[in-house]
């Protein structure tokens, strides 16, 4: 970032030398670059304006590339844009005209402020002093959302006419406090497949399996199923598998100031090892074509 203009890169695709399996992980909610001119129209102060991001989660799959797999990384913060929505999910309460017919208004993650321009951040604190222009707002969908999901989809075409299948695991994190429906139980990750839509069953368990083995509690599709990204991109029955993995922040981030914990180091490492594990499974189902049409 140039500290002198506050002008970055939106995103980067960090390749591997030489691309060997069949993955491509996507980090969108990790971005840690603030525009100048969005702090600037944010009532919240530097660490509330933090609070909806996936922190470090770019960190932690850090080692794709050198697994062989190219990782897409946001440097924008999610507060700014959400590329995990459609690209038109608009609140017209934030805009100072009206916007354009084709937006949807009326989705369920509009109503709850968390729309592709988000209205909020957790915790239901709102963002802006001021409402934004319509132009401001479409802007940034031209500017930032669809060169991302371009970048996406040629990393995604291009895994699958190289190796038949491509497999995006889409990376988030989660609050500490999230548990599962009528238990105290807090899962440490959530592997989310559309409830199998978007991605061979056996692929989802193996995940879950290795996250056990690993020694965490790690649960499918509840409380999280997996968002936009995951649901566009997930065509099982085209080789295409979509996994969305939810990471507990309470294990490597102190969610008060929001910095990392001791513990980091050694998430990372299971991660890497979980990483290489499901590679290796995966190639296992492909050669049992578990990994083709179901």
């Amino acid at each position: 970032m140039d500290r002198a203009t506050g002008e970055f890169e939106q995103f980067e695709i960090r390749e591997p030398t030489c691309q060997t399996i069949p993955f491509v992980y996507n980090s969108p909610h990790s971005g840690r670059c603030y525009p100048t001119t969005f702090l600037a129209d944010s009532r919240l102060d530097s660490v509330a304006i933090r609070r909806s991001a996936d922190h470090y989660v770019d960190e932690l799959f850090a080692p794709a590339p050198e697994l062989g797999a190219p990782l897409l990384a946001a440097n924008f913060p999610r507060a700014y844009l959400d590329v995990n929505r459609e690209p038109y999910e608009l609140d017209p309460k934030m805009f100072d005209g009206p916007l354009p017919s084709f937006a949807n208004i009326s989705s369920l993650r509009v109503a709850g402020g968390l729309g592709t321009i988000p209205r909020i951040v957790a915790e239901n604190m709102e963002i802006y002093r001021r409402r934004l222009s319509v132009e401001e707002g479409l802007a940034r969908i031209e500017r930032i959302y669809k060169p991302y999901h371009t970048a996406l989809r040629r990393l995604i075409a291009r895994t699958h006419a190289r190796f038949g299948t491509s497999i995006l695991i889409d990376c988030h994190s989660m609050p500490g406090n999230i548990r599962l429906s009528g238990s105290d139980v807090r899962p440490d990750f959530i592997i989310g497949d559309r409830y199998g839509t978007s991605a061979s069953a056996d692929l989802s368990r193996a995940a879950i399996c290795i996250l056990s083995e690993l020694g965490f509690t790690a649960v499918r599709n509840k409380p999280y199923a997996g968002g936009f990204i995951t649901e566009h991109y997930g065509r099982p029955t085209r080789g295409l598998h979509a996994l969305q993995i939810e990471i507990n922040r309470a294990l490597y981030v102190d969610e008060v100031t929001l910095e990392k914990r001791r513990d980091f180091e050694a998430v990372a490492g299971n991660l890497f090892t979980f990483m290489r594990q499901l590679a290796e499974v995966a190639d296992e189902l492909a050669g049992t074509t578990a990994l083709a049409a179901e």
